[in-house]
């Protein structure tokens, strides 16, 4: 008999002395220091009890609270022109999909569970979609009304279709159609993700299918793209709030978030990665809220004298006398 075979059969005899039997933890437990018994491996998600989660939470709902108040002074300054200017209603809807946007971030703190995935993920896109949608009719609202005092413009004509009203809901529904599909085919689920990180247990929400989930997330690009697009194009038209010049630097902010979302997700593991995607729809969110909003609250509420008929015709005089 070899040293091998000596050794083997030692540890052979101890065992059968010992009565004791060398058994492997299932993959939901982890041995302890001493190697004699299983524990339960920690279970980690994004939880409303930790500083991050709840710090996220605060941060949704101060946002959520700060568009309510600029719809709330839209609504009472509404027989304004800088809210009468480019379509009040949407400026409204934009508003209210603003603060679902920004409620919609509280979907993805908490334990996941099949229904919470399904819901978050969908809740996301077409609130987003609803978002991006009404900043495109803004945006066409705006070319259309330049065009309608051009004689010359060919798109003069499409100005008694009111496009921008059918915007909304087309662009809205095709995404809603698409989710619908997702759900229907291979829909999101939640899963324990036990290779994540050593002796912990990462509860979060597998998409299912990657490929609606791309097409999903691709629509949204789409949109943002387009509305950057035409709001670039749209840019130097003379209006008297520059309001093509804001749409154009929030879809900027929209798209720069979502950009480097991408290689932010795909590098972080756990609860950081649900992290991260809160903070890109709080951080997108915010950058449209400020970017087209702000610059209207100024005026309505520290130059009041600017938001006045007699101030834009003044204005708009002046600006034909120079040119």
């Amino acid at each position: 008999m070899d040293n091998t075979d000596a050794i083997t059969s030692y540890f052979d005899f101890n065992t059968l002395l010992n009565g004791s039997k060398c058994l492997k933890c299932p993959e939901d437990k982890w041995p302890d220091s001493r190697k004699e018994e299983c524990l339960s491996k920690l279970i980690q998600f994004l939880s409303y009890e930790e500083t991050l989660g709840s710090a996220l939470a605060c941060i949704s709902v101060l946002f959520c609270l700060l568009t309510f108040s600029v719809f709330c002074l839209f609504i009472i300054k509404r027989k304004t022109p800088i809210v009468k200017a480019n379509n009040r209603e949407l400026s409204y809807l934009l508003l209210i999909s603003l603060m679902f946007g920004f409620m919609c971030s509280l979907a993805f703190i908490g334990r996941p569970n099949r229904i919470m995935c399904m819901i978050r993920q969908v809740m996301f896109a077409v609130i987003f979609s609803l978002c991006v949608s009404t900043i495109l009719a803004k945006t066409i609202t705006v070319v259309m009304i330049f065009s309608a005092t051009n004689p010359d413009s060919k798109l003069k004509k499409l100005v008694g279709l009111r496009i921008p009203i059918y915007i909304v809901p087309v662009c809205t529904m095709v995404q809603i159609i698409l989710c619908i599909v997702w759900l229907t085919t291979d829909a999101p689920f939640a899963e324990f993700n036990m290779a994540a990180e050593i002796g912990i247990i990462v509860i979060e929400c597998n998409e299912g299918s990657r490929v609606l989930f791309a097409c999903v997330l691709g629509y949204m690009g789409l949109l943002a793209s387009v509305s950057l697009f035409v709001a670039f194009l749209a840019r130097k038209l003379p209006d008297t709030f520059n309001e093509t010049k804001f749409i154009t630097f929030s879809m900027l902010v929209f798209a720069s978030v979502w950009v480097t979302f991408i290689p932010a997700y795909l590098s972080t593991k756990g609860k950081q990665t649900v992290a991260v995607e809160i903070f890109a729809i709080l951080s997108s969110s915010a950058g449209c809220l400020f970017c087209i909003f702000s610059p209207k609250c100024y005026t309505i509420l520290l130059h009041p004298e600017m938001n006045t008929r007699q101030y834009i015709t003044g204005r708009n005089a002046r600006n034909r006398g120079i040119q």
